[in-house]
Order: C-alpha cells, then sequence, then structure tokens
C-alpha cells in the first residue's frame, strides 16, 4: 500500500478516559495529540498509525488496513507496544515519562507527560548561528544523564535529532520520541520506506544494522550538536559513505568555539563506529571538561566589555 495521509482523531474525541483537543503533530509513522485526562492534566497522546500500512478517512476511528499488510501492521503495533512497556519503566529527568500505553481503534497508544516549552529545532530556528558553547555543554551533557538511563537498560533511541529534544521552560532537556520500534519495523520489512532522519542516522542504520549500538545514538547526538553550529544537519552518512564530502566542524567553526567541542563533534561524527565514543559516559567526560582557556578568556572579556558597556549607557541615561 503506497503512503496516504492519514485523518487524525478529532478535537473533544473521547479515548479511554482521556479526551483529544488537538493535534501536535503528524508523521509518517505516528499521530500525537494533545489531550486531558479525567482530571484535565494535559497529557500527550501517540497513536499508532504508519501510514504506508494503513489509512484512516475522515469519520472512521479504527484505520483500513489491506490483508496483506496486516500482519506487518500488527507485528509493528508489538514493537510499538512493547517499546511503550519498556519505556514506562524509565523514570528520569531528562527522559520523556511514558504515563500509559493501551491498545483502542484496533491500533496502541502512548500516553506521556506534556511537557511545556519547544523543541532544540525551534530554538536553533530562533538563534540561527548565535548558539553560545555553554548552552551547548550544559543542554546535551544533561541530555546524556537521560541517554545513559536508555543504555543502561538495554535499549536504542535511534531517533536523536533537534526535533526529538525539547528544551523544557527551565532549560533543561528531555528525549522524547524514540524510533526503535519503527527501526525494528523496517529492519523486518525491507520493503517498507526507511524511518530514520537523513544528516542525523548514523551509517550502520541505513547498512549492517547488525552493528547498531550505544554508538549509534552518539552519532546522532554529535549530528545534533553539529547542527547547534550550523542550523542544518550534516550530509546524511549513506553519501558520506560513497563519497565523504563532510567538513570538518574544526575548520567550519575554528576560533568561535573552543577546539576540545568542535573536536568531540568529528568525534561523533566517524563514520568508523569503533571510532566514536563507545559510551554515553565516554562522551560526557569529555563534554564537562574546561573549556579551551583562550576561547574562555575571550568569552569573558566580551562580557566584561558589554558590562562595561552598559553601565555607562545607564549611567548617561541617568
Amino acid at each position: 500500500m503506497p503512503t496516504q495521509a492519514n485523518q487524525p482523531l478529532p478535537d473533544g474525541y473521547q479515548l479511554h478516559n482521556y479526551r483529544i483537543r488537538k493535534v501536535l503533530s503528524c508523521g509518517g509513522f505516528s499521530i500525537v495529540y494533545l489531550a486531558e485526562d479525567e482530571n484535565e492534566v494535559p497529557v500527550a497522546i501517540k497513536e499508532y498509525l504508519p501510514s504506508s500500512l494503513a489509512l484512516r478517512k475522515q469519520g472512521d476511528a479504527p484505520p483500513a488496513i489491506a490483508a496483506e499488510d496486516l500482519a506487518t501492521f500488527r507485528y509493528g503495533m508489538k514493537c510499538f507496544f512493547e517499546e511503550g512497556r519498556s519505556l514506562a519503566g524509565l523514570a528520569h529527568g531528562n527522559l520523556v515519562r511514558v504515563l500509559n500505553f493501551f491498545r483502542a481503534n484496533e491500533t496502541a497508544y502512548m500516553v506521556m507527560r506534556y511537557e511545556r516549552g519547544r523543541t532544540l529545532q525551534e530554538h536553533i530556528a530562533r538563534r540561527r548561528g548565535s548558539i553560545g558553547e555553554d548552552f551547548i555543554r550544559r543542554v546535551f551533557t544533561l541530555l546524556l544523564n537521560g541517554l545513559r538511563e536508555v543504555h543502561t537498560n538495554k535499549l536504542l533511541h535511534l531517533d536523536i535529532k533537534p526535533a526529538n529534544i525539547y528544551i523544557r521552560n527551565d532549560g533543561t532537556p528531555v528525549l522524547i520520541d524514540f524510533g526503535a520500534a519503527r527501526q525494528t519495523l523496517t529492519e523486518q520489512t525491507p520493503r517498507l520506506s526507511p524511518m530514520y532522519t537523513p544528516g542525523f542516522a548514523a551509517p550502520e542504520q541505513y547498512r549492517k544494522r547488525e552493528l547498531l549500538g550505544p554508538w549509534s545514538d552518539i552519532y546522532s547526538v554529535g549530528a545534533t550538536m553539529f547542527c547547534c553550529l550550523a542550523a542544518a544537519a550534516p550530509p546524511p552518512a549513506d553519501q558520506r559513505m560513497d563519497k565523504d564530502n563532510y567538513v570538518r566542524a574544526r575548520q567550519l567553526w575554528a576560533g568561535k568555539y573552543s577546539e576540545q567541542l568542535l573536536q568531540t563533534i568529528d568525534w561523533c561524527l566517524r563514520l568508523d563506529h569503533l571510532r566514536r565514543p563507545q559510551s554515553v559516559f565516554a562522551l560526557q567526560k569529555v563534554l564537562q571538561r574546561e573549556r579551551d582557556p583562550l576561547v574562555s578568556l575571550t568569552s569573558r572579556t566580551a562580557d566584561f566589555r558589554n558590562l562595561v558597556l552598559k553601565l555607562a549607557n545607564w549611567r548617561g541615561e541617568r
């Protein structure tokens, strides 16, 4: 069945003890809704609905699934449901909190805590070219705390990118929208379109999936840090495997960011998985090191200069 445009559940729809308020996002694999529970507490609900396998028309609740796609759809639903069960067992401040998961409308749903803030992708778009090193180190060090919990529980995220990192109103990050079920579904059914994000997916997500591991998520972390500087993803890994046209971060932003941070990004983006950081802990140790003294001195000097100018302006206004 070719990819189709699925109709979301309508606003006001009662789904178990949740009432749908509006659609938050639609993708080829799922639809995410803003909803309320019986106590009017807002939650986010993710609905398993791969558009290559199922079609929901206006006014319907259960999707229509062709007989030849039914087994694949049910296998993907099983993976989605098991992923929800696994994530529900994780309680970490930098990971999306799964509150409930259930089957309804002949598909499956994952209920998550609703977070207020904006995605890192939105943050990058607003501050194009002006994201500071301190922000990157702080956000990614915290984010890696959550990812470390994921890997400790023998899970992988497999879809780390700016759109899947939420920056709460207090500035802390939370990792959302795991792609492990999508990856499993694609792996078991080669005829389906790949479900990874070009530029952020590791080389082994395109080929040799038996090599997937923590280093695969680390590649995506490196690509996301690169995007913070470039406001764009690095070249897709499949293209790099054929002809590597990646220009190293050390060359692109020399003098603007510490050499150590730029080397770290290049380290994460190595094509050979064995030449990347092999664990989140190894990457965290590097990110938590003191910045290059020259860059830090330059930054502090600029801050002092700005403070003097503000003080002079303030005195002039008085």
